[in-house]
């Protein structure tokens, strides 16, 4: 029961809403201000049940009163409910306002439409008035000519008169009702340049007299001439029929009043999306075929010219698109070519339909543009191929090497940058090896790019050469040194051999090239130099060889440093054992230069001469026997230790000055040299920072003796190793409490006792 009452009381609801709605509208739209009167309280007349209920329903009424009004609601309402009552009544304005919104366009709509018929009535009533006019007149000029005739002539001439008149107008109507049986023959034989023709004659008749005798005549003749713009239609859109028909087809719909700017916007969406295919799917179609539809469209819509310009433009600058995209990945210039090629032909075509499109000047341009990146892209590539090899370089420290593995890593570099070089310019060639229009427009400037193309090239080589040694080319931005320890150290010392090998092999290979090949040019201007300037180029990359090998100098004299730093600073040499034998960071000093030569001699040219010692210990002893030394054991220690120490001195004063630091050259014994006299100038300082016993004194004798045994298998410049040895000797001297050396036999014992151990060591290791 209560769904049923519920289901009943919304109708009433909504019958009541409707009816007051109506009501309202009633009461705005009327203008006669007593039945507005009249109907305003019939719509604010409350019902039997709303009148004694509340006052609120009274607010349609004409005595509404909006503060009792709201002072009863808020009495008797809660928030919620007001908050309700608040979404009711704008509901109902929205819904009053978009009522009023539709009668007002319903009424505006049917003002518009009135408007347009009494504006055809008027026309047709004026048009009919003026013939009648015509016809009076005529028939009066007719009347007083024949009035002149009827005196002699009057029976016969009125008789005459009037079966010429019969006989006219029973040809129009004969005509009038032949007219459809005619436009279903023309249909038949598809003549409908006729069928429009007989159509646009008949037409002003159907305009007077359609609706009333020839009714029938114009139904049928409508039904024709709509079938007959079915069949123009359908020859416009169709691609097999020839220019001309279709041009002819757009003529007659246009004389029968046909909307043709609807067609033409199908046929260009149409012609756009057989570009879109061509673009895709070139095999689809020719360019041929484009150009005979361009024409075809100018021919049948002359004032489509525009956006067949559009259209045009659109389709090269996708093509050319397309090839940029290509670019990106590196592309021989043979295919380049043929693509390049291959679009200029057909802008030409296009051109000689729509010139103002300007195709071949854009063509020009774009390839220009592609040509010089297409160039570009290649240096790109080709210098990171360069650095792949060069990243890809074994690091002695990480592994194991081969004896030849540098130098094949070393070899593979050299054939990468100097055949990368000849192979870039063969297929640079290409681009200027033929007599097309484009590459005869284009040779300057080619020639200029692939110039500047190599200067530009070998500068930004070198460049990342020195980004890849841990070096920057600015003095403000060398990196610290704990960047440069992340760097290989034999990567730098290969950068170093490969700059000398660009300056003395690549760059005139490639100068010699260019000059063969590559001449001529001249198309930039004068005022920016030469393209090319190898002097510079080979002045640059010198400047960069001498500074990576002295920066692995650097790198690998810091490694070695730091090994000794560390030997020098842990034990305290104030309370240093009784030396038994050679110290272990020998041994591990040697090994790092035994990684130095492992290095240099894969890389740098020259041969290391090996020193091969039967006897090192009888050798030793007689350097060391002599009349002099046998005195001084004769003496006491502190005596032999201050006449020493006075000795080093006075020998100091009278010794040649010998040049330890000399030019390091491109050889692998100039640099290894220059990394023992560092590393042992290093070990002096690093010994005059400590203070030894007798006992650390005698250790550095002995470490010092041993090296200077093992030292000449790298080197040949004897003289200077041995001095900068003493040197470390005299510091140690000279930092000792108690400076009394070895005796020369146990000397030469525990230094022969270090070489035995390592002859039986080498056996097991090999």
């Amino acid at each position: 029961m209560a769904a049923a009452g519920g289901a009943s009381a919304a109708p009433q609801a909504m019958d009541e809403k409707a009816r007051r709605t109506r009501d309202l509208l009633a009461s705005f739209y009327n203008t006669d201000p007593s039945a507005a009167a009249a109907a305003a309280p019939s719509s604010a007349r409350p019902s039997p049940t709303a009148a004694s209920a509340s006052p609120l329903d009274s607010i349609n009424s004409t005595s509404f009163d909006p503060d009792v009004y709201m002072n009863v609601l808020v009495q008797q309402s809660n928030l919620e409910a007001l908050l309700q009552r608040h979404v009711k009544m704008a509901a109902e304005i929205k819904n009053l306002d978009t009522d009023l919104q539709m009668l007002v366009y319903e009424n505006y709509n049917k003002f518009i439409s009135a408007t347009d018929t009494i504006r055809r009535m008027k026309t047709n009533i004026v048009g009919m008035e003026a013939n009648m006019e015509q016809l009076l007149s005529k028939i009066t000029s007719v009347q007083s000519r024949s009035d002149t005739v009827n005196t002699s002539l009057f029976d016969k001439r009125e008789n005459i008169e009037k079966l010429h008149r019969t006989r006219n107008l029973l040809r129009k109507v004969q005509f009038i009702y032949d007219l459809p049986t005619r436009l279903n023959k023309c249909i038949k034989t598809e003549a409908y340049a006729d069928a429009v023709r007989f159509f646009t004659g008949a037409k002003p008749i159907f305009e007077a007299y359609g609706d009333t005798s020839f009714h029938d005549c114009k139904k049928a003749s409508e039904e024709a001439i709509d079938l007959v713009m079915q069949h123009l239609q359908a020859k416009l859109y169709s691609d097999s029929e020839p220019i001309e028909s279709r041009a002819e087809a757009v003529v007659l719909l246009k004389q029968l009043s046909f909307p043709v700017d609807n067609l033409k916007s199908n046929l260009l969406e149409k012609l756009e999306d057989c570009l879109l295919n061509f673009q895709n799917e070139p095999t689809q179609a020719s360019i041929g075929d484009i150009s005979k539809t361009f024409r075809a469209y100018l021919i049948i819509f002359p004032d489509s010219e525009k956006r067949l310009m559009e259209l045009a433009q659109a389709l090269f600058s996708n093509r050319y698109e397309t090839i940029r995209e290509n670019l990106r990945k590196r592309i021989p210039s043979t295919d380049l070519l043929a693509m390049l090629r291959s679009l200029w032909e057909d802008a030409a075509a296009i051109d000689e339909v729509i010139p103002e499109a300007a195709l071949p000047a854009f063509s020009l341009e774009t390839t220009r543009d592609i040509i010089r990146q297409h160039i570009a892209t290649a240096f790109v590539h080709l210098q990171s191929e360069i650095s792949d090899v060069l990243v890809r370089t074994p690091s002695t420290s990480n592994e194991k090497l081969e004896e030849s593995q540098l130098q094949t890593a070393m070899e593979t570099s050299k054939v990468k940058v100097l055949q990368g070089c000849i192979d870039l310019l063969q297929e640079f060639h290409h681009l200027i090896d033929g007599n097309t229009e484009l590459l005869v427009k284009l040779r300057d400037l080619i020639i200029d790019w692939v110039q500047e193309g190599f200067q530009d090239f070998f500068q930004k080589l070198d460049g990342h050469f020195h980004m890849l040694s841990g070096r920057s080319k600015s003095p403000s931005q060398e990196m610290e040194s704990v960047q440069i320890d992340k760097v290989p150290t034999v990567l730098v010392l290969m950068l170093a051999q490969l700059c000398i090998f660009i300056e003395q092999t690549t760059i005139p290979k490639v100068t010699e090239e260019l000059a063969s090949s590559f001449s001529g040019g001249g198309a930039r201007s004068y005022e920016y130099g030469p393209p090319f300037v190898p002097g510079e180029i080979c002045r640059l990359y010198r400047s960069s060889g001498e500074k990576f090998l002295h920066h692995y100098i650097n790198m690998k004299t810091q490694k070695i440093s730091k090994l000794l730093n560390k030997r020098f600073t842990t034990p305290v040499w104030i309370k240093h054992k009784e030396p038994r034998e050679v110290n272990m960071f020998v041994d591990l000093l040697l090994l790092e230069f035994n990684g130095v030569v492992s290095e240099v001699k894969q890389i740098l040219p020259g041969l290391i001469r090996r020193h091969r010692h039967s006897d090192s210990t009888g050798s030793t002893t007689s350097s060391r026997s002599n009349p002099m030394r046998e005195d001084m054991l004769n003496r006491s220690n502190t005596h032999r230790a201050r006449s020493q120490f006075l000795e080093n001195h006075l020998a100091k004063l009278f010794e040649q000055k010998m040049e330890i630091f000399t030019k390091v050259e491109y050889t692998q014994e100039s640099v290894i040299s220059a990394v023992l006299k560092l590393c042992l100038k290093s070990l002096q300082e690093f010994v005059r920072l400590q203070t030894f016993n007798r006992s650390g004194f005698q250790q550095i004798q002995l470490d010092m003796e041993f090296l200077k045994t093992s030292l000449k298998e790298f080197v040949d410049d004897e003289a200077a190793i041995s001095f900068l040895l003493k040197e470390v000797n005299n510091a140690a001297h000279e930092r000792c409490l108690d400076p009394i050396p070895l005796e020369p036999p146990i000397l030469d014992k525990l230094i022969s006792a270090k070489l035995a151990k390592i002859k039986e060591q080498s056996p097991n290791m090999q």
